[in-house]
């Protein structure tokens, strides 16, 4: 099967599909009197009804026309076809439920839970799949409801979790996207039809464009003092229209691919704070399988397989191949913009590993074991990220203009973790490709660092100001640099007369230990030194030493996020942030919230744009305020709208001028599922329904960088 670079564990000679979902419909009979809490001697049966949304990847597999099962983390996305009485945080995720197959060993088969937040509202039980190989229709038949434990304690009734609250019966029509002739378990031949009804496919941006379409299978593979060593599986996908370069060590034209690991934690709901927790070494990349794990449709014709990753197609690195540390590489050798490292057989080769000795947690996801243990950090959620950087996407860019795919390389994905000392973790809902972590931090702003466009990379700096008691304003800051080169030196923040600060904090991962031939300078590793808090009348300002003073500082290099925290009696307001850089360029200011006194008070800021998102400037007071982020659902473009400073019932949604869809105000969020693929352009705007109040405009930008 596709997704790993073992041996099928296939024992037999035959057929052997992987199909998806082409359409279909699901129906839920729920018992509306006790889902709302109401005593009734009979229940009130209602039947919500739902489309499949078109595409959906709910896998299953089909050996010689005989079901042999569905795949694990696999989902299909439900679009509502009916309205009822539905308790209220049910009714807010009502567009955006899915049907999720739970992994092997779970307590229950099926899920159904909100697909951006991961929140399960039924888990399924006593259900049963039927096959029709000559119509290939799957049903899903006899599945009874069962309340959750997260669900009965947002409606207060605890005590009701795993109660039946109705039944679920599924149809779809599936359509297969690979198709492996089998021969005593191994793959002699493999086709890969393209998905019938897909507009464009496959719709591919202009250049070569490694993205990382899946994470899966999070492991813990040793230990070492008070550390763990983690490491995370990960899924590549060509989303360009041209092959990229995939050359094994000794050459140096082949993508690396970091993994990191980050927290949000704290405050009354858990997401005051969102922290990097580790991060590891890179692994060098080697022999291009071409796969579809994306659905891109893969297409090896004219390209030379092995040695590149065919447009559309996929390559699978399983977790522990992440995790093998022979194969892996110091980020130290890594320019993250241009994606150049030392050849293999240079005398300064990227991944030797003469000279040192591996331990259980050498080179992998370096954590520290209590920032894991739920003891410590009961409520906490976690999220694995990684990114394939590529020297032929930077090549690719500096010959076609408009064409530089440097920019989307990271993806993440949640976990739930569960242990003390020896951890386990359980993937919560899908991959969220194409976006860094840091964009999953709740109710947070951010803004783009960019200093030098079109000669390295960007990072982001997210914020978010909480008010934990009266007259106490806790203001959390995260820089987070994806693939700047010339790293982050500095954080300042304005204060002025006046204002008073406390529990000043800084956070950063733990960095690895010295090893020989690990790319910094005399072998010594990167410095651990907590940076400097420094307290003016006008400023607050956290450094590291300069490049000058020390070249291997504790500088925030690519791939890393570090923290700044503080207390203050003043409420927030509008002001920039001073970033400076460590090896080379000007300080830049970006845009934040803090205790300065100029100004009017602003609200706690809402949710974050991604990088690829281009606000107009911030309207004055009283206007509506819009943002927005891009994101890809199945290759569909998908933009998440959040505004405030509306005070109408409804609001109208604008794309490109035109009203697309009227909603409550509250709670004041919008999805545009847009059902385009390939480079796109989007501008939005929202307006108080019946009125001429309308909020700024937001363009959101698919493709190139």
């Amino acid at each position: 099967m596709a997704g790993s670079k073992q041996n099928s564990p296939e024992s037999q000679t035959g057929t052997l599909q992987k199909m998806i979902v082409a359409d279909g419909s699901v129906a839920m009979d729920v018992d509306l009197n006790r889902l709302n809490g109401v005593s009734s001697v009979t229940g009130k049966l209602e039947t919500l009804h739902f489309a499949v949304a078109p595409n959906s990847f709910f896998t299953i597999l089909v050996f010689n026309n005989v079901l042999r099962g569905p795949e694990f983390e696999s989902a299909m996305a439900l679009i509502p076809q009916s309205s009822a009485t539905l308790p209220a945080v049910l009714s807010a995720s009502l567009n955006q439920l899915e049907v999720e197959k739970l992994p092997s060993g779970a307590a229950f088969d099926l899920a159904v839970r909100d697909g951006k937040i991961g929140f399960v509202f039924f888990n399924v039980e006593g259900n049963i799949y039927d096959y029709d190989a000559n119509a290939q229709l799957l049903s899903i038949k006899g599945g009874r409801l069962l309340l959750s434990e997260e669900f009965a304690r947002k409606l207060g009734r605890p005590a009701e979790a795993g109660s039946v609250v109705g039944n679920i019966s599924v149809g779809t029509a599936m359509q297969p996207i690979e198709i492996k002739r089998m021969v005593n378990g191994q793959p002699q031949s493999a086709v890969l039809p393209p998905v019938q009804g897909a507009p464009g496919v496959p719709s591919l941006v202009p250049g070569p464009d490694v993205i990382v379409g899946e994470l899966s299978g999070l492991q813990q593979f040793g230990s070492g003092g008070t550390q763990v060593g983690l490491a995370v599986g990960t899924d590549s996908c060509n989303n360009g229209d041209q092959p990229l370069d995939w050359f094994s060590l000794p050459d140096n034209d082949h993508p690396v691919i970091p993994q990191n690991l980050y927290r949000m934690s704290g405050g009354a709901d858990n997401t005051q704070r969102f922290e990097q927790v580790g991060h590891s070494w890179l692994k060098h990349a080697f022999l291009a399988l071409e796969d579809d794990a994306c659905n891109f449709g893969c297409n090896t014709n004219g390209c030379v397989t092995g040695q590149h990753l065919c447009v559309g197609c996929s390559d699978p690195y399983g977790a522990s191949l992440n995790a093998s540390q022979n194969g892996l590489g110091s980020r130290a050798w890594v320019n993250p913009f241009t994606g150049f490292f030392p050849r293999g057989d240079s005398q300064t080769p990227p991944n030797n590993h003469a000279g040192h000795v591996h331990t259980g947690t050498s080179h992998r996801i370096l954590v520290e074991a209590n920032d894991l243990n739920t003891t410590l950090n009961p409520g906490a959620t976690y999220y694995a990220e990684a990114a394939y950087i590529s020297p032929h996407e930077y090549a690719w860019c500096q010959t076609h203009h408009g064409q530089c795919n440097m920019y989307n390389n990271a993806s993440y994905h949640q976990y739930h973790v569960s242990g003390t000392t020896n951890f386990t973790f359980t993937p919560v809902g899908g991959t969220v490709r194409m976006q860094p972590a840091i964009n999953a931090w709740t109710g947070a702003a951010a803004n783009q660092i960019e200093p030098a466009p079109g000669n390295d990379g960007f990072g982001v700096l997210g914020y978010k100001v909480t008010n934990p008691s009266t007259g106490v304003w806790h203001y959390e800051y995260a820089v987070y640099n994806q693939n700047l080169d010339r790293a982050i030196q500095s954080f300042s923040v304005p204060l002025g007369p006046g204002i008073s600060v406390s529990n000043i904090g800084f956070h950063a991962p733990p960095q690895h230990p010295a090893f020989a031939h690990d790319g910094t300078v005399g072998d010594a590793g990167f410095s651990s030194t907590p940076w400097t808090p420094d307290q003016t009348a006008n400023s607050l300002t956290w450094s590291t030493e300069t490049f000058a003073q020390n070249p291997n500082a504790n500088a925030i290099r690519w791939g890393t996020l570090y923290n700044f925290r503080f207390d203050s009696d003043q409420p927030p307001q509008t002001t920039n942030a001073t970033i400076g850089f460590f090896k080379t360029g000007s300080p830049i200011t970006v845009q934040i919230q803090a205790p300065t006194p100029q100004g009017s008070p602003t609200p706690t800021p809402t949710p974050t744009p991604t990088p690829t998102v281009t606000p107009t400037p911030t309207p004055t007071p009283g206007v509506i305020t819009l943002r927005a982020s891009g994101r890809r659902v199945q290759g569909r473009h998908t933009v998440d709208l959040t505004w405030s400073g509306a005070t109408s019932a409804n609001i109208d949604i604008k794309r490109d001028g035109r009203p697309i869809d009227t909603v409550p105000n509250r709670p004041s969020r919008y999805t545009d599922s847009t059902g385009q693929r390939g480079p796109a352009t989007f501008i939005y705007q929202v307006c108080e329904a019946g009125g001429g109040n309308c909020s700024n405009q937001v363009t959101v930008r698919f493709g190139g960088g």
